[in-house]
């Protein structure tokens, strides 16, 4: 069961936005204008052919939606991407009466859900509809994500015609006992064959991990991450494992069926991969985020933590544009019915105040490997600086400005403190 959405105030029907958008400055340092941040599209896909015990995102099985003579519309996969295009149109005419300077986006992102469960030509048709209404820039970065065994090479080849630059497998483990505890159904030996199928029609390619599932020792882990790093991918993500309440792996692990790690147990998987990592030439540039080289690290994620402006499309979708935030109604069927009516599926949102965007700076910018400056902070954000220093949670020279402007910088153990490190930088 996916999480309820926040609460908020009722938006109008036809989405449009208070005139505050035109105005807002917002970015890492709360300094941008519209015309200076960034603009990217997420397309969410609500379907995958199973769920998994673990996941809690908006996303619903065939089976769920009812049988094919019930779905009618976007609640299927063969009318979703229609659905999604009417919002790509509503959310033209939306930014088109904003009063925003009008701005092609840079990065386009497809998420689930598993996005390649729909024919790429349904992809292509919607990322189409994106470029239609607002253009590309020259080096827009466009990613999908993907499970191993949902797609071909043939399939592939197909969205990099249509102008996909990159692609997100979700490999989660190599170890077929974690594999089968997160109900994941692909052959872990697919992977390194569907990065090879990706790079060879010119797709850059990432892989998602997965640690600290019940039952995964640290050589479990250990032999996921060198398997990752063993076809050459050039961005890795990994995360902790959250059992979120409402999934099949809680009730597993309120009967005693599982037994969750220990909070070392997580953090020397983070240092294992990290250490590995770094040995095989990524750095990190996100709690969770290794990359190559910059150019390497996903910019649709960098634009989120650095406060761009973005239009989620999809049933249960969130957008920020302007220091406005709001979030789409759930389920696919009740999104087709709002946009067949001529609605917006928007189903609350908030206007941050200067104290929300404050913290959502610190929140977001404190994660990153560039740091946040600490001229952003609050006075007491600024006077927790030297006491999280001398804790070994932020480096020293980055604070007093050995290199450059002071910056509260993460250090190793930083990262496996950070929502410590923001509340402190926060109070």
């Amino acid at each position: 069961m996916s999480p309820a959405l926040p609460d908020g105030e009722v938006p109008p029907l036809d989405g449009s936005l208070p005139e505050s958008v035109a105005g807002w400055r917002g970015g890492s340092d709360g300094t941008e204008d519209a015309a200076a941040r960034t603009f990217g599209v997420y397309l969410h896909v609500p379907f995958c052919t199973v769920r998994c015990g673990y996941c809690d995102f908006n996303t619903y099985t065939a089976t769920e939606l009812g049988g094919p003579g019930e779905q009618g519309g976007g609640a299927s996969q063969d009318g979703y991407a229609d659905a999604a295009l009417a919002e790509v149109a509503l959310a033209g005419r939306v930014l088109a009466g904003a009063g925003l300077p009008a701005r092609p986006v840079s990065t386009v992102f497809v998420g689930g859900g598993t996005p390649t469960v729909l024919p790429a030509a349904d992809l292509g048709r919607m990322l189409a509809g994106v470029r239609d209404t607002w253009g590309l820039t020259v080096d827009a970065e466009v990613t999908t994500e993907a499970n191993p065994d949902s797609v071909t090479p043939g399939s592939l080849a197909e969205l990099a015609a249509a102008g996909f630059s990159r692609v997100s497998f979700g490999m989660q483990s190599a170890v077929p006992h974690v594999l089968a505890t997160l109900e994941r159904t692909h052959d872990p030996l697919r992977v390194p064959e569907v990065v090879r199928w990706a790079q060879d029609v010119g797709l850059r390619v990432s892989l998602d991990l997965i640690y600290g599932t019940p039952g995964e020792s640290l050589a479990d882990w250990r032999a996921s991450v060198e398997a990752a790093l063993a076809t050459g991918v050039d961005h890795v993500s990994a995360y902790a494992l959250v059992v979120e309440q409402g999934t099949r792996m809680a009730v597993q692990v309120r009967r005693g069926e599982l037994e969750l790690p220990s909070g070392d147990d997580q953090a020397a998987k983070y240092e294992l991969a990290d250490e590995l990592f770094a040995a095989a030439g990524l750095g990190w540039y996100e709690v969770s985020n290794w990359a190559r080289t910059p150019q390497d690290a996903c910019r649709h994620n960098l634009a989120y933590w650095r406060g761009g402006d973005w239009w989620g499309i999809g049933p249960g979708a969130h957008s920020h544009v302007g220091g406005v935030r709001w979030w789409n109604v759930k389920h696919p069927r009740a999104y087709a019915a709002r946009l067949a009516a001529g609605q917006s599926p928007a189903a609350g949102r908030e206007v941050l105040d200067a104290e929300a965007a404050q913290l959502e700076r610190v929140m977001l910018g404190v994660r990153l490997s560039e740091g946040l400056a600490v001229a952003a902070l609050s006075p007491t954000g600024r006077q927790a600086v030297g006491a999280l220093v001398a804790d070994g949670l932020l480096d020293g020279r980055a604070a007093v400005g050995a290199d450059g402007p002071r910056r509260a910088l993460l250090t190793r153990r930083g990262r496996l403190l950070a929502d410590a490190v923001v509340r402190s930088l926060s109070d």
